[in-house]
């Protein structure tokens, strides 16, 4: 079964210097239809204006993934990390115990465009940490987050492995591991998965899929998440 979680009906809010689509549920945005997809919480695309972004704030108990489509994010946290993010780099931060960090535009002329993901962990009050990795090389399909770091993937405090889709004018077979579900969200461009056609923005759950086969005309570039199934 693949359900389509259509971009133009994420939830939207638009806060002068951040423009943000929610895939899911969050902050002033709910939707008991939409609270996530296993231990998947947030999916946030956020566009950010030149020289702006979210001030120092707190985060407790959750997997903070960074996905950077356009621009570079400026991060500052509680663990003296003050590091740049640019397109193609893929940025992961366990809350743990307590973090405050910053994230803005590094840029004061261009705008920044990056997903923002949260996980739910496995571990509650565990030591945060923060790691860092670029991926823009990569194409076909790369594991990015592993709960083993395997791979040479980021590791995270959850049984959960996010792919990245990076596809041109060809066809990507990928074979699901039995008792999971899959979510996927099309980060750029237009792809077809197993027929149902998706574009920018749009989501899918992936539900008793025996395999998996991505086709595109042109390039397009998403995220494949793989979930407990409870």
């Amino acid at each position: 079964m693949i359900k389509v979680r259509a971009g133009n009906d994420r939830g939207h809010a638009n806060h002068g210097w951040l423009d943000s689509r929610h895939s899911f549920s969050f902050a002033e945005y709910y939707d008991p239809a939409f609270m996530g997809c296993s231990d998947l919480r947030v999916i946030n695309d956020d566009w950010v204006d030149p020289g702006a972004g979210f001030g120092a704030h707190p985060h407790q108990d959750m997997e903070i993934i960074t996905y950077v489509l356009e621009g570079t994010v400026e991060h500052r946290d509680t663990m003296n990390t003050h590091s740049r993010v640019s397109a193609g780099e893929v940025q992961i931060m366990s809350a743990g115990s307590g973090v405050r960090h910053s994230e803005y535009n590094a840029s004061s002329s261009e705008p920044l465009n990056f997903l923002q993901i949260w996980i739910v962990p496995n571990q509650r009050d565990a030591e945060p940490r923060y790691g860092q990795k670029d991926f823009s090389d990569s194409a076909g399909i790369t594991l990015l987050i592993s709960p083993d770091g395997e791979e040479g993937s980021l590791p995270i405090r959850q049984d959960t492995r996010v792919y990245k889709i990076l596809i041109n004018s060809e066809a990507l077979p990928f074979k699901p591991a039995s008792k999971r579900i899959y979510y996927v969200q099309i980060a750029r461009g237009a792809l077809s998965l197993n027929g149902t056609a998706l574009t920018a923005g749009d989501g899918a759950y992936i539900v008793e899929e025996d395999s998996l086969t991505f086709s595109a005309d042109q390039q397009a570039e998403a995220l494949l998440f793989e979930l407990r199934s409870f």
